[in-house]
């Protein structure tokens, strides 16, 4: 039997450059959102505190891309091994969790609303949704350089991004009760953009869950990953398959390779080089077997060795 640790620390970490252009787009993100919730109020428009939501996840994620950057430096010790990363995964927890209850207040509000819609001062509506627009160009401006570069900042454009098609739409619903009189046409605007932000939440909640429930990340086809390995040379049986993340770009995995006939050396490269250019996982350990295990729950390896669990032509997926 031989066991190998495969780990590669290369994965991508956003530059100081990447992180002062995240504090820059958050700082211009924050001030506005405070702006628009205040504006929302005073010209009782529900369309931009709609926004406004939507302006939060953004202040979220750019927040949550940069604190990824600051943990990510700090180093692993005894007591957390993985270092910090799973912070990153409990802050999109609480976004996903905090915009979902903000979301549902603002399609109840604008269900009480359709009935008796209130004055809105479409003017003053127009000129804070231009400015936000005019913010989110700003912030992908900044942003968009380093999207192609980095995971983690990609996903604060695509945020910004979204953020501006809101924007948009609130400013159609400014000009039409302008220039028309409709009031409820304010309250349609809000739940539209209720509607466009709960599906992205309700995504953002089931991946943060499924990674602190260890779950097999989505992006990964489990049964092709099973049947890569089975197809690597001398490997006769796999068990032990177990698949999971630490945050939503460091996955790891865990195997057994029952393969008495292996250069293990050999193997155990083939196996790396294929996990990591064809499935994208780069933190592997691997434990070659060269005893065979019979249909039992248990394996009885030869003297010195340890049991390990099997099963006959399947393995345990997390």
């Amino acid at each position: 039997m031989s066991e190998h640790h495969g780990h590669d620390h290369s994965h991508a970490v956003a530059t100081e450059g990447n992180a002062k252009k995240l504090t820059f787009a958050l700082a211009l993100t924050s001030i506005f959102l405070i702006i628009e919730v205040i504006a929302g109020f005073i010209t009782q428009s529900l369309a931009l505190l709609s926004d406004a939501a939507h302006m939060f996840t953004d202040a979220a994620a750019l927040a949550i891309a940069l604190v990824a950057i600051k943990i990510g430096k700090m180093p692993a010790d005894d007591k957390r091994t993985f270092g910090y990363q799973r912070f990153e995964i409990l802050a999109a927890l609480f976004n996903a969790s905090m915009l979902f209850i903000v979301a549902m207040y603002i399609l109840f509000e604008a269900y009480q609303r359709f009935s008796h819609p209130p004055e809105i001062q479409s003017m003053g509506m127009l000129i804070v949704a231009v400015t936000g627009l005019i913010i989110n160009l700003i912030s992908m401006r900044i942003l968009f350089s380093s999207s192609t570069e980095s995971l983690n900042v990609k996903g604060a454009y695509l945020e910004v991004l979204s953020d501006a098609v809101g924007s948009i739409g609130v400013i159609i619903g400014a000009a039409i009760i302008y220039f028309t009189g409709w009031m409820w046409v304010d309250t349609l605007i809000a739940v539209l953009i209720g509607f466009w932000v709960l599906p992205r939440t309700w995504i953002l909640l089931k991946q943060s869950i499924n990674i602190l429930l260890e779950g097999v990340p989505e992006e990964i086809d489990i049964e092709q990953l099973r049947n890569d390995l089975l197809a690597l040379k001398d490997v006769e049986n796999i068990h032990q398959l177990k698949v999971w993340a630490i945050t939503s770009r460091n996955i790891h995995l865990t195997v057994h390779l029952y393969a008495p006939q292996a250069d293990h050396n050999l193997l155990y490269q083939q196996a790396l080089e294929m996990l990591s250019h064809q499935h994208g996982i780069t933190e592997i350990t691997l434990q070659i077997e060269d005893y065979e295990c019979g249909g039992k729950s248990s394996c009885h390896p030869r003297e010195g060795h340890g049991k390990h669990s099997h099963h006959p032509q399947d393995s345990h997926q997390h």
